[in-house]
Parts: C-alpha cells; sequence; structure tokens
C-alpha cells in the first residue's frame, strides 16, 4: 500500500500519475464488464465481493436488479478506506480514493451502456474469458500501482490484521482473496466458479508484474574460470559492457579462485558463451534471469523513482 507521495500539484509528473490511476480504472472496469461479471467469475478483492453481494441482492424483493458490483465495491471501499487511515495511518493518497471512485462508476455505466449478460458471446468459452479477463485487469491494476496508488479494498483488510497480528502481508492478502473465492463456490454453487477465479488472479498478478516491471530479458552471470582475464577481454572489448571481479576461494580444494559477475541481455550473453567455449570449455556457468537492473548501462535509479 502507498505513502502519499509528495509532489507539485499539476507538474507534468502529477498529471502522468493521475492518467495512469484514470487508464488503469477503466481497464479494471472493462476487464469486469466484458469478462468476469457476466460469467460468474470471482477473483477476490472487493469487487469479487461486489459481484456475489449483486447476486445475492437480484434475489432479493427491492425493486430493482441488484445492487450493481460497482457501487457494492464503492460502499465497501469508503469505510475501509476510512478505518485503514483511523488504524494505518495516511498511507492512501487522494489517487488510491480517486482510483475506486472511478473503477466503479467506469464499472456501472459500462453495464449500463452495454446492457447485455453476455456482451461478448462467451458464454460457452469462459476459460478464454478467464485469459483476457485477468490480462486486463492485471494491465488496469499495474497502471494504478506504477502511479504509486493503492488498489484498497482487500489489501486494507491485509494491512488492518498483519497490523495487530504480526503476519506476513502477502500471505494475508492471499487468504482474504481465497475466502471470497470460496464464498463465490458457496454462492454460485458450481465448483467452476473458484477454479476460473483462481486462473484469473494468476493471470492479473503476471501482468501486473509485467506492467510494472516490463519485458525483462537480462541474465545475470557468474563466471568461473582460470582464464577470467580472456574472459574479461571479451565482455569489455566485443560486449561493451562491464562487470566485477569477485575473489572466492574453492569449497573443494581451497584455490583462491576469481568469480566474474557480469550482467547481460540474451544476444550478448550468446556471444559471450561462444567466446568462452572457444576459451576454456570447461569454464563454470551460473546464468539467472535479473528482476529488475538499474545502474550504468541500464535504467538509472533517477528514471526508475520518475515512473
Amino acid at each position: 500500500m502507498a505513502f502519499i507521495p509528495s509532489e507539485r500539484t499539476f507538474s507534468a509528473q502529477w498529471f502522468k500519475d493521475y492518467l495512469l490511476v484514470v487508464s488503469g480504472a477503466f481497464l479494471l472496469a472493462l476487464a469486469y464488464v466484458l469478462f468476469i461479471n457476466p460469467y460468474h467469475v470471482v477473483p477476490g478483492g472487493i469487487y469479487g465481493l461486489g459481484i456475489i453481494i449483486h447476486h445475492i441482492t437480484r434475489e432479493m424483493p427491492l425493486g430493482f436488479d441488484g445492487i450493481p458490483v460497482g457501487l457494492a465495491g464503492l460502499l465497501l471501499n469508503i469505510p475501509l478506506t476510512f478505518f485503514g487511515i483511523r488504524i494505518l495511518g495516511p498511507r492512501f493518497g487522494v489517487r488510491t480514493v480517486i482510483g475506486f471512485i472511478a473503477t466503479s462508476v467506469f464499472m456501472d455505466g459500462m453495464t449500463l451502456l452495454i446492457n447485455q449478460p453476455d456482451p461478448l458471446g462467451l458464454s460457452n468459452d469462459v476459460f478464454l474469458a478467464c485469459l483476457f479477463g485477468g490480462a486486463l485487469s492485471g494491465a488496469g491494476l499495474g497502471l494504478i500501482f506504477k502511479s504509486r496508488a493503492a488498489s484498497g479494498g482487500s489489501d486494507v483488510i491485509a494491512m488492518i490484521i498483519s497490523k495487530f497480528t504480526k503476519q506476513p502481508l502477502g500471505i494475508l492478502v492471499i487468504c482474504i482473496d481465497s475466502v471470497i473465492v470460496l464464498l463465490g463456490l458457496v454462492v454460485f454453487a458450481d465448483w467452476r466458479t473458484p477454479l476460473y477465479s483462481w486462473i484469473v488472479i494468476f493471470i492479473s498478478g503476471m501482468v501486473i508484474d509485467l506492467v510494472l516491471e516490463g519485458f525483462r530479458h537480462e541474465k545475470s552471470v557468474m563466471i568461473v574460470s582460470d582464464k577470467y582475464q580472456e574472459i574479461r577481454d571479451i565482455i569489455i572489448n566485443d560486449l561493451h559492457r562491464s562487470g566485477t571481479f569477485l575473489e572466492a576461494k574453492g569449497m573443494y580444494n581451497g584455490r583462491d579462485r576469481v568469480v566474474i559477475h557480469t550482467v547481460l541481455n540474451r544476444r550478448e550473453l550468446a556471444i559471450l558463451k561462444d567466446g568462452i567455449k572457444a576459451i576454456d570449455a570447461r569454464a563454470f556457468l551460473t546464468v539467472t534471469d535479473a528482476g529488475e537492473i538499474l545502474g550504468n548501462g541500464f535504467k538509472s535509479l533517477n528514471d526508475k523513482i520518475s515512473d
């Protein structure tokens, strides 16, 4: 959950952040209206609970077709945010409030505008709806998180529980969303509901990471070789990259060794492997995906913070 960031009102960054919030809210609402709400999928969170409330109230003699999903989410988010501020402090900036209000307005507005129970005709292919619903909702949430706002809802509940129980926040979010998903099973009495819902949750989580971190093709490489100077020449002269010499000691024979650590993209790694094969076919390499790289030759930390 994002703390309130300090920034100048009406600055370029201010407009960019609010554009991200509104765009994210629109995509999130679109995902629910087109791909999630029509097929009784309950992907956790406040709007998943809103789907359940909408279905339950449709069966009640209220004089209207149930409480709209967006309105239900808004009615739940407002008191949760209030209690969150009282208990946790000012962690919920204006962008967070605008985000869940815009999501609710977009969601119910598009529902009224489209006014079809199966807008895309995917009732016979709910799996496809889950894939696109998860992707769109993940993109929307990713844009909201990128603006350093929060989604509200179950995150707030998890943070309040975590404050008093000291349990890990991530585990609590999963538990709360799982309870909502299983509640969907009880309400809709269909085993496909939680199965489809977990597909949406999984896809959404992957897309959120993709939006926040982008496509990462860089590899972190550790190289152990007696011919480290020759390998160093390939990295510096051929690939125009740099790296670090790490002093190490072999575990088996206790010999002093030099380990090279460098970061390369996939094309550069392929070239390096060919070079190492020609120099020292017995070299030891460890290659791992680099989740994020900040610094010289890559994205600067200053650019990262200003995104």
